[in-house]
């Protein structure tokens, strides 16, 4: 089972759901707006992944946050940030059900090369 976290309306989640059901590959989504994100999976993705590749400073909820929250990010402050404002999450991060094999963002030939 695949595991997709992001948020709905994100044009990214939406690609890679689309994607997901082309290819017939069954998962279940997790909707951060109405489930939150959960610390240890957090911690364990940014061990996997890198706090700096997980930490969306491109969208405007980094853009909107104070100048101190912005400042000094370091991977603590990073996670607390992301659980605080879970739209600072790259979308979308899939994760295999065993946790063996994350992918953060949508990229369909890395997609292919996990999955196909």
């Amino acid at each position: 089972m695949i595991h997709l976290y992001g948020i709905p309306n994100c044009d990214t989640v939406k690609k890679a759901r689309k994607w997901l059901d082309a290819n017939g590959l069954e998962y279940t989504f997790h909707d951060y707006k109405k489930e939150g994100a959960d610390r240890g999976r957090l911690d364990r993705w940014a061990d996997e992944c890198g706090w700096e590749s997980l930490l969306n400073r491109r969208g405007t909820t980094f853009r909107k946050l104070d100048d101190a929250a912005k400042a000094d990010i370091d991977r603590e402050k990073a996670v607390a940030l992301m659980i605080e404002h879970t739209s600072l999450i790259k979308r979308p991060v899939v994760e295999h059900e065993d946790g063996a094999r994350v992918l953060l963002g949508f990229n369909e030939s890395e997609w292919e090369n996990a999955w196909c």
